[in-house]
């Protein structure tokens, strides 16, 4: 009985470290989407400003 509550122990431990670690992905994805859209935005409005490269 022991060597099975410490298997479920070892198993529900793993499963929150990766939960945890897919979150923190999640997160950093949208942050890098939203970044990403911020970039094209900037790159067109300096396109269609027509400025100069300094």
């Amino acid at each position: 009985m022991n060597l099975l509550f410490i298997i479920i122990i070892i198993v529900a431990v793993i499963l929150a470290i990766t939960g945890g670690f897919v979150q923190s992905l999640n997160f950093l994805l949208w942050v890098g989407i939203i970044l990403l859209v911020l970039a094209i935005i900037a790159w067109l409005i300096r396109s269609l400003s027509g400025r100069s490269r300094v």
